[in-house]
């Protein structure tokens, strides 16, 4: 098969077809069914069917059957009752049953791309959980896709079939594991469902903290019942200046239109950070930057180097997004994640479209001084664009930003946030540093009033005031110090030496795994960060926390403590 297989959902022109090839493979070739003069099996009275069908040229090459919840009766009702199913029978529950694949194209794109098809229809038309009968050739592919068993087998003809069942959540974890096939078969189908072939993916940066605040904000004194470990936010307040000139004039703020283009902003980062004003592009927060940015140079044909782990937004926007080839840089465990610059100089010998480096690196906390890194930017490709990420860069000593070095090379971009070293997260300001060539075609592409006023007022006021944030770098430091002597103290010894507001660590052996650590100190009101979904080959003991003020890395301690000897049993098959 070497032309393009249409996937799209059946009509009733197809049912035709669809009932003869039905025949063809249950009862001809397997025995399921007997044989019938018509050469043709229909659908089971009571079930209601929606087909996926394929198709090479114009001809049936294999369907998937859908049964939604509005149908009178599952397929699987006829064999097996529904109290002993142990599924949840509600409006989200569908079926996919009957994957029909003609001889000529089995072990081919066909089947997988059939499964992958109506699971999109299942997500994209509100299923939550998913079921399937699958007979004992198939059963394998279920099992890859996250399916259990649901401990109900039956018999129909010559074959065995089993039951079996997963959340639709699941599923779509599961997935991603297939990415580098999923994007094979993305070029081999010609995809005609009428949906979107990937669904639409929200990036996670942690926050589940906020489910405990409240999501509608009706009670804010809850967030002293909790501790948002789980996100990197400053422990400390801007500074009193910021604070103040909020306070004072916050109603005018809040109801005014602020400078289109955070103009005074831009022209203070540039006298405190000696930089021109062209060298400067402020956005919202570092976030819509990249977005801006990375949706603008690169296309899906374009091949990308990021570090591995690292922070996830970048693989998302890269592959999920824009859906270009991402490399992986692979830091590894054994070194604590320490980034080895003369091999990583080697790489981009390869020639990257763009080449991503936060630094200092998150989750790993890891800095690579800034000599290092312009001396790997000096034997790096002209035509390869790096992009400097250093969110962080505050925490390490003073002159290690490559801010200077990117207002004079074509290639590099740095990103600053404003976020996490400043104490504005709630208020997100950013900005870009390039050569004025580099930025001028994203000027024409932001928006105005990309920063909002009680951000552009509060920034100014902090990159105003170096002296106050300087001493918060220094008790930050301290304060790290310390809980990582505490974390010693419980057990937890294999600790990555970085340097910014959070730290990442391995738990023991004794203790439970990530996932179970997290959850058992989600009830005492601890939100720790799940560190592994961050890079592959961390392990599933992988926990990210970040530094806050010295009371509450004690209670953080504390919790920790007693979250280590019990964690609650992980569910195989639930969400």
């Amino acid at each position: 098969m070497n032309s393009k297989i249409s996937i799209a959902q059946g009509t009733e022109e197809h049912l035709a077809s669809i009932d003869y090839l039905r025949h063809a493979v249950y009862a001809s070739e397997l025995g399921q069914f007997e044989s019938s003069p018509e050469k043709a099996i229909h659908d089971r009275p009571g079930v209601e069917s929606v087909y996926i069908v394929a198709h090479e040229h114009n001809e049936l090459v294999g369907f998937v059957g859908i049964t939604p919840p509005t149908s009178p009766a599952y397929s699987f009702e006829h064999y097996i009752q529904r109290k002993k199913s142990g599924l949840p029978f509600n409006n989200g529950l569908f079926e996919i049953r009957a994957l029909t694949v003609v001889n000529e194209a089995r072990g081919t794109h066909v089947a997988p791309a059939l499964m992958y098809a109506a699971f999109r229809w299942v997500q994209e038309n509100g299923g939550t959980h998913l079921a399937a009968i699958g007979h004992r050739k198939v059963r394998d592919m279920y099992l890859r896709l996250g399916m259990c068993p649901q401990q109900e087998e039956f018999q129909c003809g010559n074959l065995h079939y089993e039951l079996l069942s997963a959340p639709v959540s699941k599923i779509g974890k599961e997935l991603t594991r297939f990415e580098s096939r999923l994007k094979r078969m993305e070029k081999q189908v010609d995809w005609k469902l009428g949906i979107p072939f990937r669904a639409t993916v929200e990036c996670y940066h942690g926050g589940a903290f906020f489910d405990a605040v409240g999501p509608v904000f009706d009670d804010l004194a809850h967030r002293n019942e909790i501790i948002n470990a789980d996100v990197l936010d400053a422990w400390f307040p801007p500074c009193p200046e910021a604070r103040q000139t909020l306070h004072e004039h916050l109603g005018w703020l809040m109801r005014t239109s602020p400078p289109n283009h955070a103009e005074g902003l831009v022209q203070t980062i540039a006298q405190v950070r000696n930089l021109k004003a062209e060298n400067i592009l402020p956005g919202g927060g570092s976030s819509p930057l990249i977005f801006l940015a990375f949706r603008h140079w690169l296309t899906a044909d374009s091949r990308a180097l990021i570090l591995n782990p690292t922070y996830g937004e970048y693989a998302h926007v890269l592959e999920k997004v824009i859906g270009c080839s991402v490399e992986r840089f692979n830091l590894l465990r054994e070194d604590g994640y320490k980034v080895n610059t003369d091999k990583l100089a080697a790489k981009l010998q390869e020639g990257f479209d763009l080449v991503v480096w936060v630094n200092p690196n998150s989750p790993t906390g890891r800095h690579v001084p800034r000599s290092d890194i312009e001396n790997v930017l000096r034997q790096s490709p002209a035509s390869s664009r790096v992009w400097i990420d250093e969110t962080y860069i505050e925490y390490a000593q003073p002159g290690q930003s490559l801010e200077g070095f990117a207002a004079e090379h074509s290639q590099v971009v740095v990103v600053k946030s404003m976020s996490k070293v400043y104490g504005l997260s709630g208020l997100r300001a950013g900005y870009l540093c390039a050569t004025p060539n580099t930025l001028a075609p994203l000027r024409g592409l932001m928006p105005p009033w990309s920063v909002s006023l009680p951000a552009q007022v509060a920034a100014v006021k902090a990159l105003q005031h170096p002296a106050y944030y300087k001493e918060r770098y220094s008790e930050t430091r301290k304060l790290r110090t310390e809980l990582v002597r505490g974390l010693r103290q419980i057990g937890i010894t294999e600790i990555i030496p970085g340097i910014a507001n959070f730290i990442l660590f391995h738990l023991p052996e004794f203790a439970p795994n990530g996932d179970g650590l997290i959850q058992r100190c989600r009830e005492k009101g601890l939100f720790l960060r799940d560190a592994s979904e961050m890079g592959a080959g961390m392990g599933d003991r992988a926990i990210r926390t970040a530094v806050k003020d010295a009371e509450t890395n004690q209670r953080i301690l504390s919790i920790m403590e007693q979250s280590l000897t019990s964690a609650p049993h992980e569910a195989i098959c639930h969400d």
